[in-house]
């Protein structure tokens, strides 16, 4: 696989149903429903072939299809609850389009429409990163946590535990700065080897490459608090991000 020709699937897991905010993906985030961030951070990339969107909810195959992704096929209700992790649903996704279409991409982007703040460079990057790396199964992106998990505890039986160990004697209560250093997952985008997913059965698979992402660009949008602090980050300008286009007045942006 030359690294300029690699066949490129965006795909973004975007099911109906959120207990934590009702509606989420396409709840409306700076002007735009949410879902619609990640399909212009994947339309914006040089790299990225296709764009679709992974879903069980037909109004947020309308949304997407309206802001420039495909969506041919729904998702299984059973692919689609709180607790379904990613693997089915890449698995899935994957075995419809070589069933259906012959269409067998090399590598694959995951696209989280939680982490909304995309750098307009950074899905290039990392298709980069893993296509010019044939050892490598996936690239991932991280940053430096706000707090090191050598300061973190278990309880058990009522007493607290480490959660780490491997920090020397009494690590929890070395300054920050004396802490062996770690990277956190930010969600920003995930880019793996067809193979790992179909062969091996794994969103990384075992040779995951780091790409650092700015903390500035950081947020996980859980709940109604995290959300409006994003759009203010968001407003308050000082970060460059892939950004939605306008669609038609009577195109379907907010479904109910």
């Amino acid at each position: 696989m030359k690294p300029e020709s690699a066949e490129v699937l965006a795909l973004i897991p975007a099911r109906g149903g959120s207990k934590g905010i009702p509606r989420k993906n396409v709840r409306l985030f700076a002007g735009f429903p949410l879902l619609a961030w990640s399909i212009a951070a994947a339309r914006a990339s040089a790299r990225t072939r296709r764009v679709i969107v992974s879903t069980d909810d037909p109004a947020i195959a309308t949304v997407a299809e309206t802001f420039g992704a495909e969506a041919p096929f729904l998702r299984p209700a059973e692919l689609a609850t709180d607790d379904t992790p990613d693997l089915p649903v890449f698995v899935h996704a994957l075995a419809w389009l070589e069933r259906e279409e012959g269409y067998r991409p090399e590598l694959i982007v995951q696209l989280r429409p939680t982490s909304p703040l995309r750098p307009t460079d950074l899905i290039d990057d990392a298709v980069a990163a893993l296509a010019r790396r044939p050892d490598l199964h996936s690239v991932r992106s991280v940053c430096r946590p706000g707090q090191s998990p050598y300061k973190m505890w278990r309880e058990r039986d009522g007493v607290l535990e480490p959660l780490l160990r491997d920090g020397g004697p009494e690590a929890y209560n070395r300054p920050r700065q004396l802490l062996p250093p770690v990277l956190w997952q930010t969600g920003h985008v995930d880019v793996v080897r067809r193979e790992v997913v179909v062969q091996r059965g794994s969103m990384t698979g075992s040779r995951i490459a780091p790409l650092r992402v700015d903390v500035a660009y950081v947020a996980d949008l859980d709940d109604l608090a995290q959300w409006a602090m994003t759009e203010w980050m968001l407003a308050a300008g000082g970060i460059t991000v892939a950004r939605p286009e306008p669609v038609a007045r009577d195109a379907p942006v907010t479904p109910s």
